[in-house]
This record gives C-alpha cells, structure tokens and sequence, in this order.
C-alpha cells in the first residue's frame, strides 16, 4: 500500500481570504503616513537642486537685472541650492533670504495665479513691492504684465496649497 503525503502548507481559498483579511486589518489600524508635497516648495528643475536656474536672485534687486551665480558662493535653503556672483551677495541672502527669494518658490508667478504650476525662468521677471516674481516665458510675462496686482492677489490665494496638486 502506497501512502500519500498531504502538503499541509497548501493555500486553500479559506485560508487565502484569512490572509487577505488579516492584511486589511493591519492596514486600517496602521499609522498614517506623513503628508508629503507632491511638488517641492522651490521650483528646481527635474535634474537640478539648482534653484531660479543659477541666477544671483540678490543681483536683480541691486543691479536691476538678471546675473548668473557661481558655483564658488553658493547658499542653501529650503533643500535647493542658491547660487551668487559675490560672496556679499550669498551673505545678504543668507541674512534674509525672503526678500530676495522669488515669490512662489519661483514657479511662474503668472501660472500659479492661474492654479497651475510651471517653471519659472529667470529671464522673464519682474520686482513688484519689493518682491521678485518669475514667469515661464515672454509670452506669459506679457499677460502678467497686464494686470499683475490681479495676477498677485490670485496667486497668494492659491499659494501654497497647489504644491499639493
């Protein structure tokens, strides 16, 4: 007489929705996860932690245009690299980095007003009250430049709950 082994290790459907069950379970009563932006407080690029595309953002306030950063004065803040021409200038950013920073983390101000997020670029900006604000393009500069109180006011409305978008 042959014996036959039984594989106790089998899955059986009763077993399986045990399983399921058990997992269930487990996930409601585990702990919430954090809440994480799903986009970055400072606009960066995809490949980049280089923030407002390397431009010296103090410079557009004393110089009155736009001048690239250098690599050899550089300043971090809110997780993004800040580049400047001087060390003078990284150290007043440094000192007080909201006056200078671009509003909207440098997303395109105009974009953001429209509840959109885009990249800003530091060629096309504007200092309005003593802030800075970025916008994507010429096109876009132009239809900021329209209304930009406007622009503002809706912009600070949606600020910045649409990281979470």
């Amino acid at each position: 007489m042959t014996r036959h082994r039984i594989d106790r290790t089998l899955i059986t459907p009763a077993r399986a929705a045990l399983a399921v069950l058990a997992a269930a379970v487990l996930f409601a009563l585990a702990p919430p996860a954090p809440a994480m932006a799903a986009s970055p407080e400072i606009y960066t690029g995809r490949f980049s932690n280089l923030a407002a595309g390397g431009a010296d953002v103090v410079a557009y306030f004393t110089e009155g245009r736009k001048v690239e950063g250098s690599s050899d004065h550089t300043h971090v803040y809110k997780g993004a690299e800040w580049r400047f021409a001087s060390a003078e200038n990284r150290d007043a950013f440094a000192a007080d980095p909201q006056a200078y920073a671009p509003q909207y983390g440098g997303y395109c101000a105009w974009a953001i007003a429209e509840g959109k997020l885009a990249k800003g670029d530091p060629d096309f900006w504007t200092i309005v009250d003593g802030k800075l604000y970025l916008n994507f393009n010429q096109s876009v500069q132009d239809r900021w430049l329209a209304d930009v109180p406007g622009f503002i006011a809706k912009a600070d409305a949606n600020w910045p709950a649409i990281l979470e978008q």
